[in-house]
């Protein structure tokens, strides 16, 4: 009998705990908030390829032996600055040569010019023929010509001389050299590369649908500049600006290039190194909810809204722009919804449940302050 008493009173206590553990559990309380529409913007990055804002081959434009290196690799030059020379002898030969041939050019001239006075003067005097007077004639114009085909000549000489010194065409920097003291080189071989990096550009490309949002908003950016930020995720210093925007869209890829340039002054960007450019999107009246409310089934974003009982239900939404800890929706959800801020994986659709509010305003001030 005692054994039959002591086990009606177990039943009943396991009974009474099953309802106050229900009871509980319909009485706990989840933090909830309603969507709200605020003025925001967002970030939106696009990786870039660095060039200088001048990068040239220096090649040779004559042939000959290397015979001096006057600067190193990773040198700063000065335009006009003495790079390279080559070997002179056979230019300077060249240059003697054209002005030997001009000399007697000019020589063959006088003598022609001579010939030409005394044939005119027996030709007024009916002495000599039209045909003599004209040949000398002929021959002085062909002194003429010499003389301008020799001039030509000791041009071409005083350039091929000027090419066996090869000087840096602005103030930049040296880059690899390949050759060596010494070396037989011909004519188009490249020496070394010089790139002027006091200014870069950034090469990035964008959606179609970016680059509306971009052309909408091209005095916000022009006025905020851009941000470069560095292979090492630190961003450069120095604000940037879009100066170009390609003609046409890519038809492979229906991007289309823009071109940003970046002050560089203290030269840390170099030629070919990469970067991310950081364009900050501005959105008007846009809707947004916490992301922590949502969670995710196949691939689709859901809510837990309650209605005026506290039951709760889940929603589906659409996400058009994720920001830092906040969603902006673009539908199915107003500002007059009550939606479960947190502790979502504790509830399940039909559940009522307790709640207290707490305002988007109260929750982004406390995101921000994080």
């Amino acid at each position: 009998m005692t054994r039959l008493i002591t086990v009606t009173i177990l039943a009943i206590c396991f009974t009474a705990c099953s309802i106050e553990s229900k009871n509980d559990k319909v009485k706990e309380t989840f933090l909830t908030t309603s969507p709200i529409i605020i003025d925001t913007s967002y970030i939106v990055e696009y990786t870039a390829d660095i060039h200088s804002l001048q990068n040239v081959e220096i090649r040779t434009k004559v042939k000959g032996h290397l015979e001096n290196i006057y600067v190193d690799e990773g040198d700063a030059v000065k335009a006009g600055q003495l790079l390279f020379s080559i070997n002179k002898d056979a230019f300077k030969l060249e240059l003697l040569k054209a002005q030997a041939n001009l000399k007697s050019a000019i020589a063959q001239l006088k003598i022609d010019q001579l010939e030409m006075e005394n044939v005119k003067k027996l030709y007024e005097k009916n002495i000599v023929s039209k045909t003599e007077y004209d040949k000398a004639s002929a021959l002085l114009d062909a002194a003429n010509a010499t003389i301008e085909e020799a001039k030509s000549e000791e041009q071409v000489a005083k350039l091929h001389l000027s090419f066996a010194e090869i000087r840096a065409p602005f103030d930049g920097t040296i880059d690899r050299i390949p050759y060596k003291k010494g070396s037989m080189i011909d004519e188009g071989t490249l020496l070394t590369t010089i790139s002027n990096n006091k200014e870069v550009f950034a090469y990035f490309n964008v959606s179609e649908k970016e680059y509306l949002n971009i052309r909408a908003q091209k005095a916000s950016i022009e006025k905020n500049k851009i941000t470069l930020m560095l292979a090492n995720n630190q961003p450069h210093q120095y604000k940037g600006t879009i100066e170009t925007i390609d003609g046409e869209f890519d038809k492979n890829t229906g991007n289309i290039a823009f071109r940003a340039k970046f002050a560089n002054p203290e030269i840390l960007l170099k030629h070919g190194s990469s970067g991310k450019v950081q364009l900050i999107n501005e959105l008007e009246n846009a809707l947004v909810i916490p992301q922590k409310s949502t969670f995710e089934i196949q691939d689709k974003y859901y809510v837990y809204v309650i209605d005026a009982n506290n039951t709760v239900k889940a929603k589906n939404i659409v996400v058009k722009q994720r920001l830092s800890h906040l969603y902006v929706i673009e539908n199915n959800l107003s500002t007059k919804d009550k939606i479960v801020f947190e502790g979502i994986q504790n509830v399940k659709d039909g559940d009522q449940i307790k709640d207290e509010f707490v305002s988007m305003r109260q929750i982004i001030s406390k995101f921000n302050s994080q």
